[in-house]
């Protein structure tokens, strides 16, 4: 039978459940089990798909087209598995689900309650995931214990336990155990008090996480112990990390898996943790300091950009690379150029985004990288902006734009397509989820890829206007990528460049810390030479003066 493991927070958000589940997943993985995740969210918007980025940070698209928490972000890369829709439920959508229900009279006309439609609801989502292909869920729980919006998902976890029996449970518990300056000590009543907490609301935690600046001493666990009632061989610390990436090494070493594993009853070998190891070191070896520029719209929140991010710093492990991120506000790219502040970058990443607010600015940026040879990314609206950008200035399309940016624009070189121009609905013309492209032979691309049949994920509703594809042909740019039936324009490159690509995808979704994304591997390593004074377009070509090789900065 499945085991299930759910994961709560306690005295403050922004704890780190999400890495602490994440961590254990990995853990569990590597002791040969079979983990899938999932993410309970109290907000009652249904999907994070409308929501802005400062609020919620990015977006993160499932390979079926769920617009889910982007805790799933996290959850993947640790775990390495693709995860789908029913891997992030929130409050609206289970309501909805209620409510959909009710008004098709499933429920009998009786009244329908939170205990126990919306409880059942909430099981339900639970038990999807469970299946024969499954040896562990876990679910994290969003919010902290003492929120009003949380208590459905406590009451549903702890009904969960009575409903599969106590041995196929557990319940950990990450709280915080803060240093107190003035008085010179670390304090455990915040974790005494938090599971005070969750016990009134019928759970017993059996394993606590308490995260911590520094380490715990023995004798702080053994009062947490003994305060909260687990065994102290339960009582984990999760101090402060040098990286994330060590965070699953750090819970191992405080026997985290192990107490799971004994608490379950899972039969498991020890944990092969040698390719998690390795990654480590070479995260903490990737010392070679590189400036990567990332334009963007919503830079006040790095979060909003978080994939792109743990992309980069894949690909830096992999190269031994220490990308430096330069933040770059879209809105003062112009002011920028203009004074000679992005001269120093050794690459620029244009990413995704909605609207017309610093749209400007992205296209003088793509403009820039392409004119001073940058390695320069373009993902989705960065790929869109190139477009723009070399239609503008070698096409000749005097005011070129998007048509979601300027309706009225008289060269309307990305737009949307004419099958989707009268829906209503615009969630319904979203293309959301893995889409398959096919590469051209011996296009830049393909070499990167290693192949001509690709799937990326998707999350846009504009796309490369068709209607304008003969006029970039027999140029140097180069759709270098497009759908299966040769309508879509997926991936763009330009000839004679070091690295000046874009596509339409989000290569950053499928990327891990032991398997870089392609796009992501080759940028790095284009930067990187670049940052050592190569010229990363030539380094493939024989007999050359290596004098030829340096690059204007």
């Amino acid at each position: 039978m499945t085991k299930h493991i759910f994961v709560t927070g306690g005295v403050a958000s922004s704890l780190g459940k999400g890495l602490t589940a994440s961590s254990l997943g990995r853990l569990l993985k590597a002791r040969g089990l079979r983990v899938t995740m999932q993410k309970l969210d109290p907000y009652i918007n249904v999907d994070p798909g409308t929501m802005n980025p400062f609020e919620h940070g990015e977006v993160y698209i499932t390979e079926d087209g769920g617009e889910t928490d982007l805790d799933l972000g996290h959850y993947e890369r640790f775990i390495d598995e693709n995860l789908t829709r029913d891997s992030n439920a929130t409050t609206g959508s289970i309501y909805l689900a209620v409510l959909a229900a009710e008004r098709r009279g499933e429920y009998l006309g009786k009244t329908v309650q939170v205990i126990p439609h919306i409880t059942d609801e909430i099981k339900s989502r639970i038990r999807r995931l469970a299946n024969d292909d499954v040896d562990v869920v876990i679910t994290e729980v969003g919010g902290t214990v003492g929120d009003i919006e949380i208590l459905p998902f406590l009451e549903a976890i702890r009904q969960f336990r009575l409903d599969v029996g106590r041995k196929n449970v557990c319940y950990v518990h990450v709280t915080l155990v803060p240093f107190i300056g003035p008085a010179g000590e670390q304090k455990t009543k915040p974790t005494q008090h938090s599971v005070t907490e969750l016990r009134s609301r019928g759970i017993q935690p059996d394993v606590i996480v308490c995260r911590s600046e520094a380490p715990i001493s023995a004798e702080l666990k053994r009062k947490i112990s003994s305060l909260c009632d687990v065994v102290p061989a339960a009582v984990v610390n999760a101090a402060d990390a040098a990286s994330l990436y060590d965070i699953p090494l750090v819970m191992h070493s405080e026997g985290l898996d192990t107490q799971v594993c004994e608490l379950l009853e899972l039969n498991s070998v020890e944990p092969d943790l040698e390719d998690w190891k390795a990654l480590v070191r070479n995260v903490k070896a990737a010392t070679f300091p590189v400036r990567i520029g990332i334009v963007g719209k919503y830079v006040a929140l790095p979060d909003a950009y978080l994939s792109v991010v743990e992309s980069l710093n894949h690909a830096g492990a992999k190269h031994g690379v220490d990308c430096k991120i330069e933040w770059i506000q879209a809105e003062d790219v112009e002011g920028m150029l203009a004074a000679g502040r992005c001269g120093d970058l050794d690459g620029i990443v244009i990413p995704g985004g909605f609207g017309e607010r610093g749209i400007e600015g992205k296209i003088a940026t793509a403009q820039f990288a392409r004119e001073n040879l940058v390695p320069c990314l373009g993902l989705c609206l960065g790929m869109q902006v190139m477009t723009i950008e070399f239609a503008r200035h070698e096409l000749g399309l005097a005011g070129a734009n998007s048509g979601e940016v300027d309706p009225l624009t008289p060269h309307p070189v990305i737009d949307i397509l004419e099958s989707q121009r009268n829906v209503t609905d615009k969630g319904g013309t979203m293309r959301l989820g893995a889409y398959v492209a096919e590469l051209g032979e011996g296009t830049q691309v393909a070499k990167i890829y290693g192949k001509t049949v690709v799937s990326e994920r998707h999350r846009h509703r504009y796309e490369f206007n068709p209607k304008y594809r003969s006029q970039f042909e027999g140029t140097d740019f180069l759709c270098s990528g497009l759908s299966p039936d040769g309508q879509l324009v997926e991936f763009i490159e330009l000839k004679n460049h070091p690295f000046w690509i874009g596509t339409q995808a989000h290569p950053e979704l499928k990327s891990r810390p032991t398997k870089p994304a392609p796009l992501f591997d080759a940028f790095v390593d284009a930067a990187r030479l670049r940052a050592e004074g190569r010229n990363p377009h030539l380094i493939d070509l024989e007999n050359l003066d290596p004098t030829d090789l340096r690059v204007p900065r």
